[in-house]
């Protein structure tokens, strides 16, 4: 039988701290504590050579049930669909309007934090109703 292992998920990025902060908020997770002998990150990016800057961020289930996200820079911008996405799963249980509600609640507040609305799909009696969104660099994901 197979162990169970944990995964982190990585996204790459331009931007590696402000894309890990927007899904800290979405996701309820948790920025790591700036490194040692620094009292914000800001700080720690100064003592650092320009190309240096910004170059990771993590975030963390403050629970540690879920998976540990990390953000790398890469040189080049996304320029296709993704391959893997994640689906944030706001509307478990929920059919019909309720979670019609619940989907557009959602929706409206990453909105207010800079990820782009999507296609909305409707339920079609084999799959539930879900609404396609961008993250702040483009990255797809749903709510389910």
């Amino acid at each position: 039988m197979a162990t169970v292992r944990q995964v982190q998920v990585t996204f790459d990025c331009a931007s590696p701290e402000r894309v890990a902060r927007f899904w800290c908020e979405v996701l309820g997770y948790v920025a790591p504590s700036p490194p040692e002998g620094f009292a914000t990150w800001d700080d720690y990016n100064l003592s650092l050579p320009p190309e240096k800057r910004d170059t990771w961020f993590g975030a963390s289930d403050p629970t540690g049930v879920g998976p540990r996200l990390y953000f790398q820079r890469v040189p080049e911008g996304k320029v296709v669909k993704n391959r893997v996405h994640l689906d944030v799963r706001v509307a478990t249980g929920l059919v019909g309007e309720e979670r019609l509600a619940v989907l557009e609640a959602e929706c409206t507040r990453l909105v207010a934090l800079g990820a782009v609305r999507g296609l909305l799909l409707l339920a079609d009696g084999e799959n539930e109703s879900c609404q396609n969104m961008q993250d702040v660099e483009g990255n797809e994901f749903c709510l389910d």
